[in-house]
């Protein structure tokens, strides 16, 4: 049934221009919806804005998008390097998958308020996540990116390749179908991040509302299940 549905994608980026860019954005959702390690994005996104107070519906979205950005920044390094170097596009080897792996255990242990977020040096966590948080969620989507290489080539490698085969005659054309391919792909992340402020603001409807606290710590062990999914997987 999946393979079918990529037959059926694969299809339309090879028809019409605008049944083409529907395609790639479509791809670029499956690209997370269908990918375990991408899936790791999402409780990593909602267990950071609902890590933070005061938050608004729009700064939940500023912050996913930032995270969303952090993420393609770096896989298009990773990817830009290695191509550099004759490899598999991609690919970082199993030490970017030990070291995101660690930082997500570390991350999801943290919301399950398992292991407290150390101070270096005098700054604690507030401190390092900054006043308004944007630069800790792009630091993080950069993080998170070192590790996302070789899941983000294998659903991107058909794109690619007609990109490449279009470089020649239609350039700007296969760079439009790469950005709707990366619009669909952020877009799950920041609607995910989005979204869970406002099901936080309803949970938080009272004082006692436990409601954050338990989206925290169920968050925090997809995190880890992520995170050991990452480290098995390089194994």
């Amino acid at each position: 049934m999946v393979l079918r549905i990529f037959e059926v994608l694969y299809a339309g980026l090879n028809s019409m221009p605008l049944i083409a860019l529907g395609a790639a954005f479509v791809w670029g959702i499956l690209s997370i919806v269908l990918s375990p390690c991408h899936l790791a994005s999402i409780p990593l996104i909602v267990g950071f804005i609902g890590d933070r107070e005061n938050m608004s519906v729009k700064k939940a979205f500023m912050l996913s998008f930032l995270f969303s950005l952090g993420v393609l920044i770096m896989i298009a390094c990773i990817g830009i390097i290695t191509g550099l170097m004759g490899k598999i596009l991609g690919d970082t080897g199993s030490f970017g998958n030990y070291f995101v792996g660690a930082v997500l255990i570390f991350i999801g242990l943290n919301l399950m308020e398992v292991v407290p977020f150390p101070t270096f040096c005098g700054i604690d966590k507030k401190r390092i996540y900054g006043k308004n948080g944007d630069f800790a969620a792009f630091m993080l989507g950069l993080v998170f990116g070192i590790a996302m290489g070789p899941c983000t080539f294998a659903y991107l490698a058909p794109m690619l390749a007609i990109v490449f085969g279009m470089s020649s005659t239609k350039l700007i054309y296969g760079l439009t179908l790469l950005l709707a391919y990366a619009v669909g792909h952020c877009s799950v992340i920041v609607a995910a991040g989005t979204f869970s402020e406002g099901v936080q603001r309803y949970l938080n409807w009272n004082e006692r509302s436990k409601g954050t606290s338990i989206i925290k710590k169920a968050c925090g062990i997809l995190i880890i299940i992520g995170g050991l999914y990452l480290i098995l997987g390089g194994v």
